[in-house]
């Protein structure tokens, strides 16, 4: 819908909101894929439609005013209700859906995620697709602020009742070590950790400090790459996932990969939407991506180190 004199469109509605929340004008226009001229125009628009200021631009933060306050309440109600017909007209037929934006976390990558597209633009030939990669914690961020549809991510501590859940993945953490390194050298060995800034990282973290270990490690990296390049020189060993092994691949003549000798730890990789606002699509996507996790991921995997087998699994 075009902008026009006395006349409320949808996208201003979303700058709008998308700036209240980020409290940024370029924060806003990154989350919605804009221009930081684009937004402001948007909310300029906005507030001589409405006939008064919404948002304080001369602060830093940018603040709601007492008016904007109030519209911010009728504004996520309008975003609402939008998200709601597109549910129903999603649910009734939605390989008529126009735009989908999910997030995929970064394990997948290369073996599922270009798989999952191909099948869904033939199933969904008008829809336009909006792909975000990152770590965990970031895109569940960005689907409770409405910038994704849809977050395939790894679960970690409890989940808002707005989110809806479809499992997906089981799999477990495994040991890499230099090859032909034992587990009784993993206490002589310093500890290469993956990031506690990512939840993966604060994971593993929760697990060592459960079993009363403190291992001694001088690097916490947040790349499967960087840390298995490590492990392959020799400086150390780590606690990743099977998919984590996947990604760093080309390290295998150098690096061996076992159970872990002290306790088990696992995490499970769901895809998450908002609850009733897409029918049921969450559902299809996610009867979809098993399909591939088991074909591309779980057979190859589990064939190659069959002692994952009880523990590597499609949910």
């Amino acid at each position: 819908m075009a902008d026009g004199p006395g006349r409320i469109t949808l996208w201003g509605v979303e700058v709008f909101v998308a700036t209240a929340e980020e409290a940024s004008i370029s924060a806003a226009a990154r989350r919605l894929g804009s221009s930081p001229a684009t937004v402001s125009q948007q909310i300029t628009n906005l507030e001589g439609v409405l006939g008064t200021v919404l948002l304080d631009r001369s602060t830093r933060p940018i603040s709601p005013t007492a008016a904007g306050q109030l519209f911010l309440r009728r504004a996520n109600a309008i975003l609402n209700e939008a998200a709601l017909a597109r549910a129903e007209l999603a649910s009734a037929d939605y390989t008529r859906m126009t735009r989908l934006r999910l997030g995929i976390v970064e394990d997948f990558d290369a073996e599922v995620t270009p798989r999952l597209l191909a099948g869904m633009a033939e199933t969904m030939p008008d829809c336009q697709f909006l792909l975000e990669t990152g770590a965990s914690h970031r895109l569940l961020d960005l689907l409770d602020q409405r910038a994704l549809d849809i977050a395939v991510v790894a679960e970690g501590g409890a989940l808002p009742d707005w989110v809806e859940v479809h499992p997906l993945l089981a799999e477990p953490f495994i040991a890499a070590v230099p090859k032909g390194a034992g587990s009784e050298m993993l206490r002589d060995m310093p500890l290469i950790s993956y990031t506690t800034r990512h939840l993966m990282g604060r994971q593993i973290a929760a697990h060592l400090k459960s079993q009363q270990l403190n291992f001694s490690h001088r690097f916490e990296l947040d790349s499967y790459h960087a840390i298995l390049a490590m492990v392959a020189e020799g400086t150390g060993w780590s606690i990743l996932t099977p998919l984590g092994w996947l990604r760093a691949s080309r390290f295998r003549d150098k690096v061996d990969v076992m159970p872990l000798p002290f306790g088990t730890l696992s995490r499970r990789i769901s895809l998450m939407a908002r609850k009733d606002l897409l029918g049921s699509v969450p559902g299809w996507v996610s009867g979809d991506l098993r399909s591939q996790i088991a074909d591309a991921i779980v057979a190859p995997t589990t064939q190659e180190m069959p002692w994952l087998r009880d523990t590597m699994r499609v949910l």
